[in-house]
C-alpha cells in the first residue's frame, strides 16, 4: 500500500477566516465573493512609529488591484486596510480567487499585482514582456486540519498522510492511524478527505512535500497546482480557496483537508501532528514555521521551496508566498503606489504576521524583498529598517 519514504530532497528549499470581511471588502473591495462569513476581530496593527515613514509623492488617489493566493488573503486584506488609514490616498484592492487564476490575470496584465503560493516558473516569467519581480512577503504552515469530535491531539505518520490522500486509508481507525496514537479512542467512521476544486499554490506545495517522501505518490499522482485525486478509492469532496476547503471541515464530520494555519487557528479546528524527517511528531506553530525557515537560504532570485527540511523541531511543510510585481508601469503613481505597498508590508505588515498565523519575514529577507522592488519606481525609495 505504502512504500518507504524517500529521503529529503535537500537541494529544493513553502486562513484563517478572512478577517474582518466586511472591513475588508469595504474598504478594498477584496476577497472571494464566496468566501463563509467567519469574520474574526482585526488584529492592531502595531506601533504608529513605521506609518509615519509612508509619504508617497502621489498627486491625488490611487488604486491598485491585485488577485490570487487565498493562502495569504486575510494577511493581505488586512494589510491593505491598515495601508489605506496610513496613506488614505491610496488604496489596495486584493481578490482571493487562487494562485493559478493569479498567475493567469497577472500573465494578462488584467491586475497590477498578483499572488501565488508558488513562484512563477521561467517559461511563465517569458511570457511577460514588462519583465517580473518575485517577492515573498510572508510565509506559513500548511496544515492538515479534522473534524473528529472529542479527538485531540491526532498525530499522523507520513505513512498515514500520505495514504489518506491517496485513498488508501479510508476508515479513521485505520492501523496505520491507531498505531501512532494509542491513547486516543478512534471512531469507526469513514475519512473524508477534503481538497482544493481550484488551481492553487497550496496543493502545489502541499503535492511537492507529498512527492519528495513518497515514490508512491511522485508516479501515481504528482505534484501540481491541480492533480487528479483519487476519488474512485475514497470519498473526496473539492472547496475553493482556503476559505472553501476550511468550511467543507467544518461541515463534514470524519473531514480532513490541508489549510493554511491561520484558518485553522482563527476557526479553533483541530490539526494534526505531523511526522517530520527526523522522525519527530511536530505541532504547528508559528515557532515551529520559523524553524524550517531558518534552515532555509534564500537565493538570489528569491525562490525557495522548502519540500522535506531538516531538524528536529522542523514542521515538515512550510512555504514562502510570492507577491508578482512587474519591472516596469506604465504610469509613475502606480509605480509610487507599489513600492508604497511593498514598504508598508514589510515593515508595519510583518508585525501583524503573527497574529494572523503567519511568520514574519527575517530582517535578512526583508532586505533582499526591499532591494529587488526598490527598481519599481525611480521616484520612491522603499527602507524597511
Amino acid at each position: 500500500m505504502f512504500t518507504p519514504v524517500k529521503s529529503s530532497k535537500r537541494t529544493i528549499i513553502r486562513s484563517l477566516s478572512i478577517l474582518g470581511l466586511a472591513l475588508s471588502l469595504g474598504a478594498c473591495g477584496g476577497g472571494s465573493s464566496d468566501a463563509p462569513d467567519t469574520a474574526t476581530t482585526t488584529p492592531d496593527s502595531g506601533s504608529e512609529g513605521s506609518t509615519t515613514a509612508l509619504n508617497p509623492p502621489l498627486e491625488g488617489n490611487v488604486s491598485l488591484t491585485g488577485a490570487g493566493a487565498s493562502f495569504p488573503a486575510p494577511l493581505y486584506q488586512n494589510w491593505f486596510v491598515q495601508l489605506n488609514k496610513a496613506v488614505p490616498e491610496l488604496q489596495v484592492n486584493y481578490q482571493s480567487v487562487g494562485s493559478g487564476a493569479g498567475v493567469e490575470q497577472f500573465t494578462a496584465g488584467t491586475v497590477d499585482f498578483g499572488a501565488s503560493d508558488v513562484a512563477m516558473t521561467d517559461e511563465e516569467i517569458a511570457q511577460i514582456d514588462r519583465g517580473v519581480i518575485l517577492l515573498p512577503m510572508t510565509a506559513g504552515s500548511i496544515v492538515m486540519a479534522y473534524n473528529l469530535p472529542g479527538v485531540e491531539g491526532l498525530k499522523l505518520s507520513r505513512e498515514a498522510y500520505v495514504g489518506i490522500f491517496r485513498g488508501e486509508i479510508t476508515n479513521w481507525n485505520d492501523p496505520a492511524i491507531a498505531e501512532v496514537n494509542p491513547d486516543i479512542d478512534l471512531p469507526d467512521q469513514p475519512i473524508t478527505v477534503v481538497h482544493r476544486s481550484d488551481g492553487s499554490g497550496t496543493t502545489g506545495v502541499f503535492t511537492m512535500h507529498l512527492s519528495s517522501i513518497s515514490d508512491e505518490w511522485e508516479t501515481t499522482i504528482g505534484q501540481g497546482k491541480s492533480v487528479e485525486w483519487p476519488t474512485n478509492k475514497g470519498k473526496f469532496i473539492g472547496g475553493k480557496g482556503n476559505e472553501g476547503v476550511t468550511a467543507s471541515i467544518q461541515q463534514n464530520e470524519g473531514a480532513i483537508g490541508y489549510i493554511e494555519y491561520g484558518y485553522a487557528k482563527q476557526n479553533n479546528i483541530p490539526v494534526a501532528e505531523l511526522e517530520n524527517a527526523s522522525g519527530n511528531y511536530i505541532v504547528p506553530t508559528e515557532e515551529t514555521a520559523s524553524a524550517t525557515l531558518d534552515a532555509v537560504t534564500l537565493p538570489e532570485n528569491l525562490r525557495a521551496f522548502i519540500t522535506d527540511p531538516e531538524g528536529d523541531n522542523s514542521y515538515p511543510i512550510v512555504t514562502y508566498t510570492w507577491m508578482l510585481a512587474y519591472e516596469e508601469y506604465e504610469d509613475p503613481q502606480t509605480a509610487i503606489a507599489m513600492e508604497t505597498m511593498i514598504q508598508y508590508g514589510l515593515t508595519e505588515g510583518q508585525e501583524q504576521s503573527k497574529q494572523l498565523g503567519y511568520v514574519p519575514l527575517p530582517p535578512s529577507v526583508r532586505e533582499k524583498v526591499a532591494e529587488a522592488a526598490d527598481v519599481i519606481s525611480p521616484d520612491y525609495d522603499i527602507e524597511v529598517e
